[in-house]
Order: C-alpha cells, then structure tokens, then sequence
C-alpha cells in the first residue's frame, strides 16, 4: 500500500516507529463488527484490505450511515481519545487489519511527533469528510447527492488501488447508500435508474463504473474537493 500514490512517502525512521508499534494483524470476516458504539476498544487498527461500515445506531431502531471505509483508514482513534466509541464499525467484506495498542498512543506523540502530527491530520480529515458530505445531503436533492456518494465511493476505491480497467468493487448494499444519503431505499433505486438511463453510470453485479466524470460532476452543483495524499499509519 505505501506504493500507492495515494499514500505519503515514509521516512525509513517513521517506519520504523510504525513497525515498532505494531502488535500484529487480524483478519476480519465479513457481517463481523470491529468496533462498538459504547465500547472502550484497547486496540486501534490500520485497514490493509477489505471494506467496512461506519454507522451509529438510534433509539428507534434505525441507523445512520456515516461513512464507507476503505484500505488505508484508521479506526479507532475516537475510542482512544475519547475512552467510547460513539459509533459502530462492521466488515462488509472479509478484511486484514494491522493492530496497534491504544496504550502506546501516548508514547507515539511523545517520541515521534511527525507520526502524531499524521495521526492528528486523519482527524482532520475525517472531519472534512463529514462535514463535505452534511452540506451535500442538507443542500442537494437526490440526483446531486447520489452523484456526489457515487464519486466519492470511485475516489476512495481508486485511492486504495481498488479500481481495476475503471470498475470499482462495490460491496456496499443500496441500503447503505440511502441510509448515508437520508433517502429512501426505493428513491435511491430509482435516481441510480435514471443516471444509469442517462448513460452516466453503471451499478450492478457489487460493481461501479463511471462513465462520464464530467457530467456527473455537473450534477454535484458544487466543487469536489481534491483529495490530498494521505498518511499511511
């Protein structure tokens, strides 16, 4: 993954540091959860394959979708912060995990701040992220929000070297999408009929292909932000 253009090069002293931390790795089925609403995690945890969801679980049942999770995310640094998570991260495919202790966090900002100073800019950009996708689903209607997610969901594939010949894997249910997006299942479906009926994008077989970038960015009705290289922790 450090290969990936994606990712920030490493010094060979923050890799060192990075390894020296590192307690192992742990392999995730499917449907299984990582991380619990509630839960005090002692572990921390870098994505080296597969794809979660985040989501926070409400009073009457239902869920909210708060984001996707891709190869090259870390998870857990809320619970180690803040001592709870206050939401849920479940495997939506079978997935490898490198393992961090959440004690040794004070250690990493003590004697290494370059790699703090990454960690702290993940934060950063987490925040940006949501923040990106409240004003797209307060503001735009359906057709703009589901561009929006659908590009989104193509970048991050493409970012972790997901995309093979412009096909992304698309394990995450349509469900999914319309719980992140504050649609309806059945609204959903038919505004991904009518950008598939227009020839923008395909969505089928748990696999995404875009076929006008530019038309569907129209959509959006606002600038996509560009996405920095990342920090591989």
């Amino acid at each position: 993954m450090r290969a990936l253009p994606a990712f920030q090069n490493l010094t060979p002293e923050e890799l060192a540091v990075t390894e020296s931390l590192k307690r192992g790795e742990l392999r995730v089925e499917a449907g299984m959860p990582i991380l619990s609403e509630g839960s005090s995690s002692p572990q921390l945890f870098t994505v080296l394959e597969g794809q979660a969801l985040r989501f926070k679980s409400l009073e009457n049942g239902e869920r909210q979708v708060l984001g996707f999770v891709f190869p090259g995310d870390f998870l857990g640094l809320q619970a180690a912060v803040m001592y709870e998570m206050e939401h849920s991260v479940t495997a939506v495919t079978p997935m490898l995990l490198c393992v961090f202790d959440r004690g040794d966090l004070v250690r990493l900002y003590r004697d290494s701040p370059q790699r703090a100073f990454d960690l702290t800019w993940l934060a950063a950009e987490e925040e940006s992220m949501l923040a990106e996708a409240l004003a797209t689903v307060g503001q735009q209607g359906a057709r703009a929000r589901v561009a929006w997610a659908l590009l989104r969901l193509m970048d991050r594939s493409e970012t972790s070297g997901l995309v093979r010949d412009g096909v992304a894997p698309m394990p995450f249910r349509q469900h999914d999408l319309a719980d992140a997006l504050g649609l309806s299942v059945v609204h959903t479906n038919k505004t991904l009929a009518q950008l598939r009926n227009d020839g923008l994008v395909t969505l089928r077989d748990r696999q995404l292909t875009i076929h006008d970038r530019p038309r569907l960015e129209r959509l959006v009705g606002t600038a996509m932000r560009q996405q920095a290289t990342r920090p591989l922790i």
